[in-house]
């Protein structure tokens, strides 16, 4: 490996772990397919959430969390499945591209007429980083406690403001040093486009260490589709808070097909 591939990867482990600590250490084998497990409805299914884990679970864990009762007592209607899209896909640089690859447009083709992406802390990141990547492609996206980027730079973003912060010039790649900023860059683009805020959805414990992180995010989103509650930065809170924030999503809009 290059002394500058080396560095590169230094400086991706050092930035997303600075404030991704509250998350447990791991990361999965990103040379392997992204590890899946389908949990089916218990009706005919007619949608699919995907879970994206934050840092440290895999399968094991989510199955632990509670999650998939959430989701399910909220939407009997809804497959589940469960990813291990951990560190290692994110310092591979292709987290979006795999998931897309290996997880939503399978999905597509097993014929589900909506897939939600939700995940907590990190795999919140990672939703919105799918969403840059494929606007549209996820239906909507229920995101707990997403992990947004550094101090300094949420800082920079409430003291501005999002509508009036600068970005920058635009990168020629998405890149360890910028990733925080074009995430944000990508956020600011939701603000034209009421139609993508009313798909996404917002929950966080307001002790939560990255809660400081949310309001710029939550201003962006219609007031019933925030909901913040007492807790910390942990699946205790994130399950229940699915469970609300999919009930008042309510039932499928679209027409009721056969389960995939």
């Amino acid at each position: 490996m290059s002394i500058a591939r080396r560095s590169l990867l230094s400086l991706v482990l050092f930035a997303t772990t600075a404030l991704l600590g509250a998350c447990l250490p791991g990361g999965g084998n990103a040379r392997a397919p992204i590890p899946q497990a389908l949990i089916p409805a218990g009706a005919p299914a007619t949608r699919l959430v995907v879970v994206l884990p934050g840092r440290g679970d895999d399968i094991a864990a989510l199955r632990a969390s509670g999650i998939v009762p959430a989701v399910q007592s909220a939407w009997p209607d809804a497959d589940v499945l469960l990813t291990g899209l951990g560190f290692a896909y994110y310092m591979e640089g292709r987290a979006p591209q795999r998931l897309h690859a290996e997880v939503v447009s399978p999905a597509r083709q097993r014929g589900y007429r909506e897939v939600w992406l939700l995940g907590a802390s990190m795999g919140g990141m990672g939703s919105l980083m799918y969403d840059r990547a494929y606007p549209g492609e996820a239906d909507e996206l229920v995101l707990l406690a997403p992990y947004l980027g550094k101090r300094p730079l949420i800082d920079e973003i409430r003291r501005d403001g999002l509508g009036a912060w600068e970005a920058g010039p635009v990168p020629a790649a998405v890149d360890a040093g910028n990733y925080q900023r074009e995430l944000w860059r990508h956020l600011q683009t939701w603000q034209r486009d009421p139609g993508r805020t009313r798909t996404v959805w917002l929950g966080y414990g307001a002790q939560d260490r990255l809660a400081g992180a949310m309001p710029p995010l939550a201003g962006l989103l219609p007031a019933d589709h925030v909901a913040v509650v007492d807790g910390g930065h942990a699946w205790k809170v994130w399950s229940p808070l699915t469970q609300r924030l999919l009930t008042a999503a309510g039932p499928a809009r679209l027409e009721p097909q056969r389960s995939p």
